[in-house]
Parts: structure tokens; sequence; C-alpha cells
């Protein structure tokens, strides 16, 4: 496992064996707590998951669409673009210090 303590909603189906769908089901249903980071993505933490699923109380379906690269790079640019846009601009200012004159 990942040192990230929140997983996706697609993670979290994965981990459990269950649809997007029924994991927004189970936060409905008020079984799982979900998280918003930043106003805007849902994620869960990953020792709720593991305890739900260790409880039994959710049952496994067949997941037909896996989490896919593009899916993974998409979720790490947006979860991430601060720091993208702080390194970005970090490396500008240190070529115009160094290589101009």
């Amino acid at each position: 496992m990942t040192g990230n303590p929140y997983v996706t909603v697609r993670e979290a189906g994965q981990i459990l064996g269950v649809s997007e769908g029924r994991i927004m089901s189970l936060v409905d249903e008020k079984k799982l707590q979900a998280y918003r980071i930043a106003q805007q993505y849902l994620r869960f933490k990953r020792e709720d998951i593991q305890r739900l699923k260790s409880s039994g109380h959710v049952a496994s379906e067949t997941v037909k669409f896996p989490y896919t690269p593009q899916e993974r790079l998409r979720d790490l640019l947006a979860y991430n673009d601060f720091y993208i846009g702080a390194l970005v601009v970090v490396v500008v200012l240190l070529f115009i210090i160094f290589f101009t004159r």
C-alpha cells in the first residue's frame, strides 16, 4: 500500500471490490465517512475502508472499470497542482538568476 492515508472513490471501490456507485450509496447510508479535499475532491480514509472491508458488511461486486494510468496521472496533477505550479515558478526564477546577464 502507498503512504497516502486518503483514497479516491475509485480506489475505495477497488479495495472493497464494489462499484463507485455502491461507494456513494455507502456514504449516503452513513456507513462510510467521506472527506472533501480543497472543497472539491471526495476522498476516504484508507483505514476506514479497511475497517469496513474487514467487518464483512459489504459484499463484493464485479467491477468492470480498472483505475487507468491516465486517471492516476489526472488525479496526481489535480491533487498536487499547487506544488507543481510552485516548482515551475522556482525553476523559472533560478533560470533567470543564474543564466541571464
